[in-house]
């Protein structure tokens, strides 16, 4: 571990938000997951769901790019507990989708947390996505073809986000709380060793002020 690069580590953390994450309704397409998880990087998500009735989801490591170490996909059979617990937590629940009930993805205040639901390729979100959200978004459009890649969709969308929280200040100061900011300082900073104490039950140890661990 260079200091430079433990430097660079703590740039991004410091500029993490822990309260907008992507739920992706039955997106199955590896080269779509992986475009979505560079996306989420690059605005600040840590943390993103999935549904899947496999207890993993494809991904296409060229596409990611190494982005699926820095983004971490939790997968569910269900999305409703998910969306029950993101709502006791005041998440305003964004679905996308192309219906008569949407508006334009731009009038949403993305400065509350937020959480943005994707659907499948083919068959869109499901009825319990649009069930729980509070808004149904669109992005709009002037040609014949009236959807975009999902990927691409996940990317115009978190990119107004982050415009909007640039402009409140939010990507300006420190917002994991204290004890996640340091589990992924330590996993980042030592993925391999992360792994092993972690299949061992053990905790991670100190990292002094240049990213060297603390024997």
């Amino acid at each position: 571990m260079t200091p430079e690069r433990f430097e660079k580590i703590k740039t991004i953390l410091n500029k993490r938000q822990p309260d907008l994450t992507v739920v992706l309704d039955n997106v199955h397409k590896p080269h779509n997951i992986a475009a979505i998880l560079r996306s989420c990087d690059a605005v600040g998500i840590s943390n993103i769901h999935a549904k899947s009735k496999n207890s993993q989801i494809g991904l296409n490591l060229k596409a990611a790019s190494g982005s699926n170490h820095w983004v971490n996909v939790n997968v569910h059979n269900n999305l409703s507990e998910l969306f029950q617990s993101i709502e006791k937590d005041n998440y305003t629940i964004c679905v996308a989708n192309n219906s008569i009930n949407a508006i334009d993805f731009r009038a949403v205040d993305y400065t509350r947390p937020t959480a943005i639901i994707l659907g499948a390729e083919l068959d869109g979100v499901s009825k319990d996505s649009i069930s729980f959200a509070n808004q149904e978004i669109k992005i709009p459009m002037n040609g014949m073809v009236e959807s975009l890649n999902v990927s691409v969709a996940n990317a115009v969308i978190l990119y107004e986000i982050q415009r909007q929280r640039k402009k409140a200040g939010l990507y300006e100061s420190k917002r994991l709380k204290k004890n996640d900011y340091d589990k992924l300082l330590f996993e980042f900073s030592y993925p391999e060793v992360a792994k092993i104490l972690k299949k061992e039950g053990k905790p991670y140890p100190e990292l002094d002020a240049t990213g060297q661990i603390i024997s």
